[in-house]
């Protein structure tokens, strides 16, 4: 080698304390989104330490303001959680609605805090809680069959054989 060669190629303290700090940001930033990523087995289990049921137990009524705020719950197996619509055949069970009626002085009554959920039968057995609107609360039939489409527990239309609901 040349001597201006060796010079170019010849690596100084500096520039080596560098590279090690540049190298040991990019290991950091892989671990973190390694361990962090939304669907790894780390963040799982750390989901599982930090979701928080308010201190009750599984019998336990809620109180007004937490049944407002939660999503709703499957009772026997675990509904799917995924950010996509989901399509399924199922039949309609129950229906259940939670409001808040508010009378003035002046004889004014206006409803609040409206909670309409509906529970669905999948052809395997498995129970669906559904949160919707009002108005396909009242239009989607009792013991109907049809195409149920959700999206993150609730509901995005109800396609039966005489009418196809959406959730406005």
């Amino acid at each position: 080698m040349t001597p201006q060669i060796g010079k170019i190629l010849a690596v100084t303290p500096q520039m080596r304390n560098l590279l090690i700090t540049l190298g040991a940001i990019v290991v950091i930033l892989v671990l973190v989104i390694l361990l962090f990523g939304g669907k790894s087995p780390f963040m799982r289990f750390m989901n599982f330490f930090l979701e928080e049921n308010g201190g009750q137990g599984q019998g336990a009524i809620p109180s007004r303001e937490r049944r407002y705020s939660r999503k709703p719950e499957v009772e026997e197996s675990s509904q799917k959680k995924t950010s996509e619509p989901i399509v399924e055949m199922a039949t309609l069970v129950r229906k259940s609605d939670d409001r808040l009626r508010v009378i003035e002085s002046t004889g004014q009554q206006k409803l609040m805090d409206e909670y309409y959920e509906l529970v669905f039968v999948t052809r395997k057995g498995q129970k669906l809680k559904i949160e919707c609107s009002r108005e396909a609360y009242d239009k989607i039939p009792f013991n109907q069959q049809g195409s149920l489409t959700y999206k993150r527990n609730t509901l995005v239309k109800f396609k039966y054989y005489e009418d196809t609901v959406y959730n406005n």
